[in-house]
């Protein structure tokens, strides 16, 4: 029997058609998939959807391990004075927990952002080596932008431009080394600098911790901004950072994201739909509560 492959995701009840999409690109992409084993860090789930969620295991008998983490003190403690928005709610930052949360007994797992599509086999990734250290990711495609600020100059202070800076969106973990490490000792020295108001939310936080051993991997594993002109790069993991997502009705026909059409096909017609309606009626409710 073959070891199991362990990827983690961390999302809300407003971003459960999106996990759901890459859990089935996942599954899609590989012959491995009764070993791969999810785990779902998740704010509550509606009945309807977490049934939707349970769709990877009916069609392709993968596992799923659930961590409600709006039960746990430990994330409540964590992240109640750590920066939020409405495009960044606090459950991004439970990647940051993913040693405390999961089993002790698992040593290596995948990090995925919900915003993603895995087009190869997630076991070549989860077997790739790490070199003796604790993460390995890509370096991120508009660094040093990010890191340094508008003109490189506004977060010199904090990264240097010439250092390498990944994005999180995609993480190996060896778990056994990333718990030798007290993150939340190092997240609270950072904020005892006064510096949490000026980072980019975990991204900035999880470079600062883990600068200097962190190992850099290939490129196509983490597809930053997936575009249509990345399409003939054929990358293993597009990233849908831009305002383009793929889930929009639109994206397809405008060719605003990369593999649209695929994309919306990976999360069902049925899903897709549903979930642009579940965003329509967020929309129309924040746009009434203004207006009162």
């Amino acid at each position: 029997m073959s070891a199991p492959i362990h990827i983690v995701l961390a999302f809300d009840d407003n971003f459960w058609a999106p996990a759901y999409t890459v859990m089935r690109s996942v599954c899609l992409s590989t012959h491995r998939r009764k070993d791969l084993v999810f785990h779902l860090l998740h704010m509550p789930i509606s009945d309807e959807h977490r049934y939707d969620l349970e769709g990877v295991v009916r069609e392709f008998g993968a596992t799923l391990k659930w961590y409600p983490v709006a039960d746990s003190a430990l994330f409540d403690f964590f992240v109640a004075e750590l920066p939020a928005s409405a495009q960044w709610p606090k459950i991004v930052y439970a990647r940051m927990l993913v040693a405390d949360l999961l089993p002790s007994d698992i040593e290596r797992a995948i990090y995925l952002d919900c915003d993603m599509l895995v087009r190869a086999p997630i076991e070549n990734l989860f077997e790739i080596d790490l070199e003796g250290r604790p993460l390995g990711a890509v370096r991120d495609a508009l660094a040093p932008f990010i890191a340094a600020g508008k003109e490189m100059r506004q977060k010199r202070d904090i990264f240097d431009p010439a250092d390498p800076y990944f994005n999180s969106g995609m993480l190996v973990i060896d778990l056994t080394q990333w718990r030798s490490i007290n993150i939340k000792a190092e997240i609270a020295a950072i904020a005892g600098r006064g510096l949490m108001d000026r980072l980019y939310f975990d991204q900035d936080m999880l470079n600062l911790v883990f600068h200097g051993r962190w190992t850099p991997l290939p490129w196509f594993w983490n597809v930053v901004d997936a575009h249509p002109v990345h399409e003939p790069l054929d990358g293993a993991i597009l990233h849908y950072t831009l305002k383009g997502k793929p889930w929009f009705l639109l994206s397809g026909i405008l060719r605003r994201a990369a593999y649209a059409r695929w994309y919306r096909h990976v999360m069902t017609n049925d899903i897709f739909y549903r979930f642009a309606r579940h965003r329509w009626k967020r929309w129309w409710k924040k746009t009434l509560r203004l207006s009162r």
